[in-house]
């Protein structure tokens, strides 16, 4: 027990550090299943480089836990699942970005759980209601269009995104608009041009790090990707 506390320590102190390399690193010379909980508790952590680290560090490490053991890796797909149910008593922050990266990093997991990612964003599914449960979510969605956007077009991502373009919150209406451009959803593009102009500054994580974006940036971006491709 002690060494599972010092380890978590240990963990914790790791994740603020500027370098995701050397912190995946590090990590893997320990067990997946032994760093578990102390990423559990770094993905919904005050700090947001610490948060966002946790949650690369999540994927990297479940990745690892479903190569040796699938069966232990959906116990951890399934306890996000629960942490984002009503009747947990939690919140589940951070879950749906830790899910979402598991799912980017490993094709079997994704095979079997991108249709929940999905669902979380249907009315007549696991719906999120929380608009800062919707960022992460938009967020989420966006990570494994980048790895497998053809997965995601399968189970209609597109068609259940679309709705978010309306958000009140002008996060979820950004990250929505972003995850379209990387799904190439070409008959969005005149409603997620609505957005452009709005200059609310948040930060976003990508590539293994954390810049300020508005959200026109990010419009822009997407109205970009999914303009014609010149022959």
């Amino acid at each position: 027990m002690a060494g599972q506390r010092n380890l978590k320590k240990t963990v914790l102190a790791l994740l603020p550090g500027p370098d995701i390399t050397r912190i995946l690193s590090e990590l893997a010379a320990h067990p997946p299943k032994a760093l578990l909980n102390a990423l559990f508790s770094g993905i919904c952590h005050a700090d947001p480089q610490t948060r966002w680290h946790a949650i690369s560090a999540m994927g990297a490490t479940v990745a690892r836990l479903a190569d040796q053991d699938m069966e232990a890796a959906r116990v951890v797909m399934r306890r996000f699942m629960w942490s984002l149910n009503d009747e947990s008593g939690g919140i589940g922050w951070g879950a749906p970005e830790a899910m979402a990266e598991c799912l980017a990093l490993h094709a079997g997991l994704a095979e079997e759980y991108t249709k929940i990612l999905v669902s979380f964003m249907r009315e007549d599914g696991f719906y999120l209601e929380l608009p800062a449960l919707q960022r992460g979510l938009m967020w989420g969605v966006a990570r494994v269009a980048q790895v497998r956007p053809d997965l995601l077009r399968f189970w209609q991502a597109p068609e259940y995104l679309l709705p978010y373009l309306d958000s009140e919150d002008t996060m979820v209406r950004a990250l929505a608009a972003r995850a379209l451009g990387q799904l190439r959803a070409i008959a969005a593009g005149e409603k997620i041009a609505r957005s452009l102009g709005d200059t609310t500054e948040f930060l976003l994580y990508a590539d293994h790090s954390l810049r300020t974006v508005t959200a026109d940036q990010l419009v822009r971006e997407a109205l970009a990707a999914l303009a014609p491709v010149a022959p």
